[in-house]
Parts: C-alpha cells; sequence; structure tokens
C-alpha cells in the first residue's frame, strides 16, 4: 500500500482517537457526501430488485448489497448515538433517521414481510441530509398553522357552491350533483382542472347555457385564488427561515470573531509579558555586567 492511500486511513485514525475527531469526522462533507452517495444507490438497487427479468442470481448480489448498505447506515446511527448520546434525540430529523433504520432492523417475515418494502424510505433521508430539501419540508410544517386556515376557507368555498350546485342541477344530472357527496366529489375533479370542461361543464351546458356562470367563479376562487395564497404562505415561510439561518450564521460567525480577537489578545498580552520579562533580565544582566 502507497504512502498516499495510507494518508487517508491514518487521518481517519487520529480522528476516531477521542470523540471530538469523532464529531468532527461525523460533520465533515466527505462523510455526508458519502452517506447521500449510498441513500441514492440503495434507492436504485431496491429499484432493480422490483425487475423480474433480471436473473436470481443479480437480485441475490442485490439482496446482499443491501445488507451491507443497511449495516453502514446501522453503524453510522450507532455513532453519531455514541457522540451526541441523549442530544441526539433532541432533534426531529435524527428521530427520523433512527426510525427509518430501525423498521429496516426489524425481521421482514410472516405479517411483517410488509417492512420490506417501507426499506425504500430510506430514500426519505436525503431529506435530512440536503439542505434544500429539509428546507422545503421545515416551510410546510411551519406553515401548517396558515394552511389550516386555508382549508378552512377552501371548505368554506366548498360547501356554498356545493349546496348551490346540488340545489340547482339535482335533478338534470344526478351523476354529478346528485347529493352533496358526489356534488363535493365533482367539485374536486373541477378544482384539479381534471377533464372538467369536456367531462362535466360542456355536457351541462348544452341543456343549460348559462351553467358557466357556476363553474368559472368557482375555478376562480378555489383553484387559482385559495392555490396561490397557499403557495405564498409557503414561501413567506422559506423566507423566514431563510433570514433566520442567515442570522444564526452571522451570529455565529461573530462569535467566532470575538473569541479569535480575545485569543489574539491573550497571545499578544502573553507575548508583551515576556518581553518585559526579557527586557528585566537584560537590564539586570547590563548592571551586573556594570558592576
Amino acid at each position: 500500500m502507497s504512502n498516499q492511500s495510507k494518508q487517508p486511513l491514518k487521518l481517519i485514525l487520529y480522528r476516531l482517537k477521542n470523540m471530538d475527531g469523532l464529531k468532527r469526522l461525523l460533520e465533515t462533507n466527505q462523510f455526508q457526501y458519502s452517506i447521500i452517495g449510498l441513500i441514492i444507490f440503495n434507492a436504485m438497487t431496491i429499484g432493480l430488485e422490483t425487475s423480474p427479468t433480471l436473473p436470481l442470481a443479480v437480485h441475490q448480489t442485490l439482496a446482499h448489497i443491501d445488507k451491507y448498505i443497511l449495516v453502514i447506515f446501522t453503524l453510522e446511527i450507532s455513532l453519531k448515538i455514541i457522540v451526541y448520546r441523549h442530544r441526539f434525540f433532541m432533534n426531529a430529523w435524527n428521530v427520523f433517521d433512527f426510525l427509518i433504520v430501525a423498521i429496516a432492523l426489524v425481521p421482514a417475515a410472516g405479517p411483517l414481510h410488509i417492512l420490506r418494502t417501507l426499506r425504500i424510505l430510506r430514500t426519505a433521508r436525503l431529506i435530512k441530509n440536503v439542505p434544500k430539501l429539509r428546507l422545503i419540508i421545515e416551510s410546510l410544517l411551519k406553515s401548517i398553522p396558515s394552511i389550516g386556515w386555508i382549508a378552512v376557507l377552501l371548505f368554506m368555498i366548498f360547501y356554498i357552491f356545493a349546496v348551490i350546485g346540488t340545489d340547482l342541477y339535482q335533478d338534470q344530472f344526478p351523476e354529478y350533483f346528485g347529493d352533496m357527496g358526489k356534488t363535493f366529489f365533482t367539485l374536486f375533479q373541477i378544482m384539479t382542472l381534471e377533464s372538467w370542461s369536456s367531462g362535466i361543464a360542456r355536457p351541462m351546458m348544452q341543456e343549460m347555457p348559462h351553467s358557466y356562470i357556476f363553474f368559472i367563479p368557482f375555478i376562480l376562487l378555489a383553484t387559482y385564488t385559495t392555490l396561490n395564497v397557499f403557495i405564498a404562505i409557503v414561501v413567506n415561510t422559506m423566507n423566514e427561515i431563510n433570514r433566520a439561518e442567515m442570522k444564526d450564521e452571522e451570529q455565529r460567525v461573530k462569535d467566532f470573531m470575538h473569541e479569535e480577537h480575545q485569543l489574539m489578545l491573550e497571545y499578544l498580552s502573553n507575548i508583551q509579558t515576556k518581553i518585559s520579562k526579557l527586557e528585566r533580565k537584560l537590564g539586570e544582566s547590563e548592571k551586573e555586567l556594570d558592576n
């Protein structure tokens, strides 16, 4: 083995000598990128296992690869628990990682065979390891209170138009507006813009030409207005999270600079003290020589 190939191994062993070194190793970009690469590779192998055209030997190889990757993921989580201890479970994303790996460790036999299918959930670990994906999910979660009120507003719009639609079109079009349940489903299809014109609106307009007066306001309110408000809330939340992260990063930089400044002042003070001692000693030596 050449000296160049031994160098990374020596670096890893040096970092593993103490907990701080292990923590730095787990937080390095190289380690994070390696885990991301394994997650993507594991997602590909799990997808390949579903192919019935592959030979049995290939399926067996993929199964072995899956086991090796699971061992690596388990080792990663174990090392993080050792380093961070109880603080590991104080982070929701860490708990998410732990549960996904723990599910994969449960024997998938008998009634628990469905757990083997849930292996693909390991791909969701990308959300935690990729900051941009994590930002989107955090924005959605923090937007839930506001989105809840959007859902209330949307339900009010649905309910109002469902009552109106059932009352107006119940007799002529019972398949679409026969009762409140059918009307709600029809309105949902219209809101998604899935075949609403050719499948619902135009056939109705052949018998009731002015029925477009019912459809256009509903689409404008339910589809465009409410959806845009929903997007605006999520985007606004993402901006707030970005600003908060920028402030935190700025504060960390300030703290770091302050610590470095204090260390520099202490270092200069020590140098000045040593210089003063050296000057006194030189002065004493000169006096002894004069005497």
